[in-house]
């Protein structure tokens, strides 16, 4: 019983108020409920699906909280001072490094508490842009982020290997701050692994179907589940977010595209770019979406998975239909 109410008590969307007529209703009958009995291992990461790696390792003693609202893009986020209090205020924080949260760098100088960078992880598999990276069509006037050959591609998530190291560490972590759950964050791990090793087997075998046929991005942000499962884009139409390419920029990627026959453009949520629609206007291609964060994920134990397998059905879905 007083497990629950302590879950209760902790959850994040329950109002002040009722947190103190909970503590109130149970201290009249004796249940001896306090902040202190309930206290939990405040944990937050940069993006949501750290987050979500996190709430699998720490399932059953707390929710990790995560600071970029769905929707919104890490390589140009600007925190609000609520946010900068959250980040000094966390027990453990996790983001991805200065290849991705640019802007997590100045609020995490002035952190007291522990933080890790994942991309810093040993064991971690890391890729880095090549020479083609630049030679999708794309204007690298108007790209966001920094996507040139030899930097590092920093969207480590998407490699189900690489989730197993950040848990690993994540675990180690928490069990150090919190060693009355530390047996229940190892269990939580294993758990995590077992259920990423079917999760593997299955998406393999569903994409080994599509191997080979075309695709084009918005975004090289997929590299890491494309190697993991033998796919490959046919090119990226970057554009920029304010300033639209010009004609003889929309032909050329065009012509990509009518080149390729049948095909599939995958953009990113929340919303497809105004270009997409006369980009593929006439041609037999086909638009979807990809998400990469799973920013309308909630943090449950099976959230990372639920990430990954959209992204394999969304993948095969367009494909197959080609």
């Amino acid at each position: 019983m007083e497990t629950l109410l302590c879950y209760l008590f902790l959850l994040p969307k329950v109002p002040t108020v009722s947190r103190l007529f909970l503590w109130f209703v149970c201290s009249a009958f004796g249940l001896g409920l306090s902040p202190l009995a309930c206290a939990q291992l405040k944990v937050l990461t940069s993006i949501k699906p750290l987050q979500l790696i996190a709430a699998a390792v720490q399932d059953g003693t707390g929710i990790p909280d995560v600071l970029l609202p769905p929707g919104a893009s890490p390589h140009n986020y600007a925190l609000r001072p609520s946010e900068v209090r959250r980040v000094a205020e966390a027990d453990l924080l996790y983001w991805i490094g200065p290849d991705l949260e640019g802007f997590m760098q100045r609020p995490l100088a002035l952190r007291k508490l522990p933080s890790v960078a994942v991309q810093a992880l040993p064991g971690l598999h890391l890729r880095r842009f090549s020479e083609d990276s630049q030679s999708h069509d794309e204007d690298t006037d108007e790209h966001d982020h920094d996507h040139r050959p030899g930097s590092l591609d920093a969207h480590l998530w998407l490699d189900p290997a690489n989730a197993r190291v950040i848990a690993e560490k994540m675990a180690a972590d928490f069990a150090q701050a919190d060693p009355a759950n530390a047996a229940r964050y190892q269990q939580n791990l294993v758990s995590f692994k077992q259920r990423l090793e079917q999760l593997d087997a299955s998406i393999r075998q569903r994409l080994s179907g599509v191997a080979g046929k075309p695709f084009f991005v918005f975004h090289e942000g997929f590299d890491y589940f494309e190697q993991a499962y033998g796919l490959k884009h046919a090119g990226v139409f970057t554009v920029g977010a304010e300033v639209q390419p010009g004609a003889a920029h929309v032909a050329a990627m065009r012509a990509r595209l009518s080149e390729a026959g049948k095909s599939c453009v995958f953009s990113e949520p929340p919303a497809r770019p105004r270009l997409a629609e006369t980009l593929t206007a006439g041609l037999p291609v086909r638009l979807a979406e990809l998400d990469a964060l799973g920013g309308f994920d909630e943090p449950s134990p099976q959230g990372y998975e639920h990430l990954l397998q959209r992204l394999a059905d969304s993948l095969a879905g367009c494909l197959e239909e080609i």
